[in-house]
């Protein structure tokens, strides 16, 4: 967040395009697990945005690591998601372009998520109703989900 919060002193709630990548992690029931954003209250899929330097998957890890607090390795890029607008509650508007991955988890080593970030994680059913999304974005990456999913292509 160091990058951002660089550009948002320089051009304060102008809108920006912002990369951000983000991950499903399905476990053996046909769950995948969101987190409650501490931000918002609503839903999300782990993941965030990018620092200056990274890639689509070191942020993928990096931001999975910090709102899950599990170690992940991305399984296959399941879309790009880049025409959704978002105003956060300050104000700032943004156009996040976010590359959506299938991950896996690569050990059973857990931390704690950042709480200013998480406050809970929780596995939900893809045959039922998704919660209470974040912003369209995240609800657009639900139906991917559970198309891939329905169609055996995990």
């Amino acid at each position: 967040m160091a990058y951002i919060k660089e550009v948002r002193q320089l051009v304060g709630h102008r809108p920006l395009i912002l990369t951000s990548a983000s991950g499903a992690l399905v476990n053996d029931a046909g769950e995948a697990l969101l987190q409650e954003r501490a931000d918002t209250g609503d839903w999300s899929f782990p993941g965030g945005y990018m620092e200056f330097g990274e890639s689509f998957t070191q942020t993928l890890v990096r931001e999975f690591k910090e709102d899950a607090g599990l170690d992940v390795a991305p399984v296959r890029l399941i879309g790009m998601f880049d025409h959704d607008f978002y105003t956060y509650p300050n104000g700032d508007r943004v156009q996040p372009v976010n590359a959506f991955y299938l991950v896996r988890q690569v050990n059973s080593a857990t931390a704690m998520p950042k709480p200013s970030e998480t406050v809970r994680l929780e596995y939900f059913a893809l045959d039922q109703p998704a919660p209470r999304f974040f912003n369209q974005q995240h609800a657009e990456q639900w139906a991917a989900l559970r198309k891939m999913v329905r169609q055996g292509e995990d």
